[in-house]
């Protein structure tokens, strides 16, 4: 076969940067393959993306040297225009490639700068819209968009253009379990026809059906091989800060053969080498067990519509939180999540029904008065942040509240050493990493010392290291008697860290209780187009009762099952 591309000792490092971002990167891949990167963050990722459609070195300047050939032309001698139609590239940051004012014309947009005639470009919105799952939305502004809605137009307005080697760092990020499905079926669909997919992978489980996984390090490839030959060295997994496959740290844990990648696999080794589990019975409650707590949010027959749009958004809700409970909130894209939370804390005012704060219904409280009750961090850290230091940033809610200067000082040290930032408050917050500016968020937060703390995707666009960060310190808030609500779509996270979890599907919701319970309603979940981590979902087969590694072994060890050496 011939190659897509091939990369000869490429080393590139951003005008005013001191360190390289690619280190000596040399590899190949044939057309019609498949190809996983994975790493840290910072790892260089996006840069060897960037480099295959001429972003790197014409757009994003610095010291280049080396060789990058895509379909036999050396990408620096290029335009960007021109590689425009060779290689379709979808950032990891898909918000800044949205810009017009419908979703029709934004995957139109491509097509019509390559002079396609109307009627071919008109057909090719047509079955992209259909691809994405967005024709309902064919007139929306994308800004009025879910996150995960977004990404999806995003990966449409690439796949409108039609291009032989296409590029998606990290695009599963924000979507549902299911539409992650969807986007990877796409992947596979386009690999039918010949097409080239370079893909940033943000979970083991998405690689598993490449032809070649690469593994990143501080600019270097490091490791590469078949999906199964990395991902079952666990320990450069971990080396790079990715999160080794549950599945495969569990076989290893226990001793027992093989290397499975999928439940499937997993349970096929159980049954030929004759392990067998205990027969727990899991039967699920849809309420979860009172923790003696008063309600501090409730939500009673709770309506939104948002303007201009026929359905409601949200419908007939009755929620109600106890005080000291950490909830994950899961669904769907556009199932409501976020226009719920939005509720809690006066963002948005109900259509019709209530939501109350402490017994008050949240028309009754000033705005300020709310914000000292429930915090709100939003998806997108940037979309709260805009101060010109880190400090002013985080004092900001403490001064439009009045508090004294010696107060203020004493709350934004306290916040930032919980989210270990000591030493950025003269920092620009714009130029932090992601995760770095996620915490300057959180602190901002933090630092009115609110009963409530509500964040919307707190793992999104991190590392694996980084998300256990933050897990971790939404886990000691928790401990010293925060109210934690979390929107997420990873489902490891809600997995680990949350006692309860409330299933939203259209506006309404389906589930709540208990999170081991509602995971253990598959068919359920499987409506809303969600699914339980690998681990759980083996341990649904086996009537397991643990959630994380640690007390599945336990669990396991306790069930006297044949352990290896």
């Amino acid at each position: 076969m011939p190659q897509a591309f091939s990369i000869e000792d490429l080393t590139f490092t951003y005008s005013g940067r001191d360190h390289p971002a690619l280190k000596s990167v040399s590899g190949s891949m044939e057309e019609g393959s498949f190809l996983c990167i994975m790493g840290h963050g910072g790892a260089g990722k996006s840069s060897l993306c960037c480099s295959l459609n001429a972003l790197i070195p014409k757009f994003f300047r610095g010291r280049y040297s080396g060789r990058v050939l895509v379909k036999g032309r050396e990408v620096a001698k290029e335009t960007v225009a021109s590689m425009s139609r060779l290689v379709g590239e979808v950032f990891q940051d898909f918000e800044s490639q949205l810009f017009s004012t419908n979703v029709e014309l934004e995957l139109a947009f491509g097509p019509e700068n390559h002079g396609l005639p109307f009627s071919e470009i008109e057909r090719r919105v047509r079955e992209v819209l259909k691809v994405i799952g967005l024709e309902p939305f064919r007139k929306r502004q994308p800004a009025t968009l879910s996150g995960g809605q977004k990404q999806r137009l995003a990966i449409g307005s690439i796949l409108t253009l039609k291009p032989d080697i296409l590029v998606l760092d990290e695009p599963t990020t924000d979507l549902d379990p299911q539409g992650a499905e969807e986007v990877l079926t796409v992947a596979g669909d386009l690999r039918k026809e010949g097409k080239t997919l370079v893909l940033v992978a943000p979970e083991p489980e998405t690689a598993v059906n490449a032809d070649a996984l690469w593994l990143m390090r501080n600019g270097e490839v490091v490791a590469r091989g078949t999906p199964r030959q990395v991902l079952t060295d666990l320990s450069s997994l971990r080396a790079c800060g990715v999160k080794p496959p549950s599945l495969v740290e569990l076989f290893q844990a226990m001793g027992w053969p093989g290397a499975p990648l999928t439940v499937e696999e997993a349970l096929r080794e159980i049954e030929k080498n004759r392990l067998s589990a205990g027969t727990h019975h899991l039967s699920p409650k849809e309420t979860p067990s009172p923790s003696g707590g008063p309600f501090i949010l409730e939500a009673e027959d709770l309506e939104f519509a948002y303007p201009e749009q026929e359905d409601r958004a949200l419908k007939r809700i009755h929620w109600r939180v106890q005080e000291g409970e950490f909830v994950a909130l899961i669904g769907q894209n556009g199932s409501g999540k976020t226009t719920l939370a939005k509720h809690c804390n006066g963002l948005l005012k109900p259509s019709s029904g209530v939501m109350r704060v402490k017994g008050k219904p949240t028309s009754a409280y000033l705005h300020k008065d709310l914000a000292r009750i429930v915090g709100y961090v939003f998806q997108n850290p940037d979309h709260q942040i805009f101060a010109r230091t880190v400090e002013e940033e985080v004092a900001f809610g403490l001064k439009v509240m009045g508090m004294d200067p010696r107060v203020i000082k004493e709350r934004l040290a306290e916040a930032l050493a919980v989210v270990e930032l000591e030493g950025y408050e003269k920092k620009l917050p714009f130029t932090l990493t992601k995760g770095e500016r996620q915490r300057v968020a959180v602190a901002s937060v933090l630092a009115v010392r609110p009963k409530v703390i509500i964040l919307d995707e707190p793992t999104t666009g991190l590392d694996y290291l980084h998300q256990r960060r933050m897990m971790d310190l939404l886990r000691r808030l928790h401990g010293q008697g925060h109210t934690v609500i979390i929107i997420t779509h990873a489902m490891w996270v809600a997995a680990e860290y949350a006692q309860r979890t409330t299933v939203m599907k259209d506006g309404e919701i389906i589930l709540d209780g208990p999170t081991r319970r509602v995971f253990a309603r598959e068919e359920e979940l499987k409506k809303a187009s969600l699914s339980p981590p690998p681990l759980v979902r083996l341990g649904n087969r086996l009537g397991l009762l643990s959630m994380t590694l640690e007390d599945m072994l336990e669990e396991l060890k306790h069930e006297h099952l044949p352990v290896s050496g």
